[in-house]
């Protein structure tokens, strides 16, 4: 798989913020990765250098490989609405965010592995594929095997997050995704706007 599993502070440490979750290690050196850290002298970025790094940051965010998230922008500019908030509507709508959304796995990474070793049901289905896209009023539960898993049981307990836009039944562990998420709504610290701009040219 082409998926990026180097390290993962190494990542937040260029973007200067924990981008994904929790991260003693990012606290500790919280400067730029590379020889010199904080002492390189950087210049002014150019604005597609500023561009870029922010789409890179929401490719690592969520997880999404370059020909994915291209077609995902692809598909955001075809619908009705603003662009780069439907794009992050699209990203927030994939069955793995959901699932790490709903507090089903503690990061996005282990939620993809729920999905892809068939321990999350949509609509009682057995779904495996961690880009789908989940519809409003979609149920997205843990199959009935899977439900006394240590690092499901783990992670919804230590879970603390609460959405509008999904409902939890902990009794079933299932959510219900209610609504798609508006913009202001969506807690991650994107500026869909410079990935609009860098795509468009």
């Amino acid at each position: 798989m082409a998926r990026y599993t180097g390290p993962k502070t190494k990542i937040a440490r260029k973007f200067g913020e924990a981008i994904f979750g929790d991260d003693k290690s990012f606290e500790k050196r919280n400067y730029p990765p590379g020889q010199h850290g904080n002492n390189r002298r950087r210049g002014k970025k150019s604005e597609y250098a500023v561009q870029l790094m922010e789409k890179q940051k929401a490719k690592y965010t969520y997880g999404i490989l370059e020909r994915q998230f291209r077609n995902m922008f692809k598909k955001a500019t075809r619908a009705s609405g603003i662009t780069g908030e439907v794009l992050l509507q699209l990203c927030e709508s994939r069955l793995d965010n959901i699932v790490y959304r709903l507090g089903v796995a503690p990061t996005r990474s282990s939620a993809r592995q729920l999905v892809s070793h068939k321990h999350i049901t949509v609509n009682g289905e057995l779904v495996n594929i961690p880009s789908y896209q989940v519809k409003p009023g979609d149920v997205v539960g843990v199959r009935e095997k899977s439900k006394s898993l240590l690092v499901i049981e783990e992670s919804l307990q230590n879970n603390k997050s609460v959405y509008e836009w999904m409902s939890w039944n902990s009794e079933k562990k299932e959510g219900t995704l209610v609504n798609t998420p508006e913009r202001s709504q969506i807690p991650e610290n994107i500026n869909e706007q410079y990935i609009v701009e860098l795509y468009s040219k």
